[in-house]
């Protein structure tokens, strides 16, 4: 071998070393992807803290798993369509009150997949912290928002004279509230304003604690409150067909639901092993309310929080 070989030489042994580091590591990657495209997985953002800690809590589970992910904003509503046509891959928290007729929509056409149920049951409705309970005797029954005297302790300055209780954004339900209290002959006593996001809802609580005044918001579980002390309301229980918008007369209080997943039909073929760990993915009331509880009342941002979330419950994610 000449002078002039040996660098060509060892330029060859140190091309084929990393040919083969890299194909190990890499190659490791391959099998926990199993096939998977290298198209980011779109997951959706809405505007509640439990979903959007939970949207970077799988995101860093397919990251994990050799996934590339990306985020997109989407109205809650309408991201059902956006799954249906691709645009979307999955959506990770399907309740069913307030958006079970939109994703049944969307399957119907075709396209979009039901992806199973978490653990956690779901109930989203007008109801108070524990504290005002004493401000409304009678309490959680709905009759008690019949009487002057209950209705008096939560007059606030943009309620007209009467009771106001603070709905979520209009984006969520529509008129849904407004049309119970109307059909409920509640609407002499109570009148229905809108928070602008979830965020406001908690200010509220915030605000009428300091002033002691009585309050009631929309609010749902799992959530943050869950350990905090909040009641929902007993409102007339809900039967299929009884709400306005299913012909119903609106005389009903909300089901105890479901908390589904749901993916674009494609998604188990261009992504399937992020497909099958998402399949079994199943989180509790606990750990959807220690997500959100982690942003509002720890303060801290959503990826953060996600970030916690894995690190403190590696047992959990691991498993799926």
């Amino acid at each position: 071998m000449t002078k002039k070989q040996q660098p060509m030489l060892i330029v060859g042994i140190l091309i084929v070393i990393a040919a083969i580091i890299y194909f190990v590591t890499q190659g490791d990657k391959g099998t926990k992807t199993a096939g998977d495209s290298s198209a980011p997985i779109v997951i959706p953002t809405h505007n509640w803290s439990s979903q959007i800690v939970m949207a970077h809590v799988i995101g860093g589970i397919f990251e994990a798993n050799g996934n590339n992910v990306k985020y997109v904003p989407a109205d809650s509503q309408a991201v059902y369509e956006s799954i249906r046509i691709g645009d979307v891959h999955i959506s990770h928290e399907v309740w069913e009150s307030a958006f079970g007729k939109s994703f049944t929509t969307a399957m119907d056409k075709g396209g979009v997949l039901d992806w199973g149920d978490h653990e956690a049951r779901t109930l989203e409705d007008m109801g108070y912290p524990n504290w005002v309970a004493e401000l409304c005797p009678g309490l959680p029954d709905w009759n008690a928002l019949k009487s002057p005297d209950c209705a008096k302790n939560f007059v606030t300055p943009d309620s007209g004279g009467k009771g106001r209780m603070l709905e979520g954004p209009q984006s969520w339900h529509g008129d849904l509230i407004p049309q119970r209290i109307e059909a409920l002959g509640l609407g002499d006593l109570w009148t229905v304003k809108f928070a602008g996001s979830a965020d406001a809802l908690w200010a509220e609580l915030e605000a009428a604690k300091k002033e002691g005044r009585g309050t009631i918001i929309f609010n749902w579980t799992p959530n943050f409150t869950d350990g905090a002390g909040f009641t929902f309301i007993d409102f007339p229980p809900y039967t299929a067909g009884c709400r306005p918008v299913d012909g119903g007369d609106g005389k009903c209080g909300s089901p105890d639901g479901y908390l589904k997943k749901a993916v674009n039909a494609d998604f188990p073929k261009t992504h399937p092993s992020a497909a099958a760990i998402f399949k079994k993915m199943s989180f509790t009331t606990s750990q959807i309310g220690a997500m959100a509880a982690l942003v509002d009342t720890d303060k801290m941002t959503h990826e953060d929080a996600a970030k916690k979330w894995l690190a403190d419950n590696e047992k959990v994610w691991k498993a799926f």
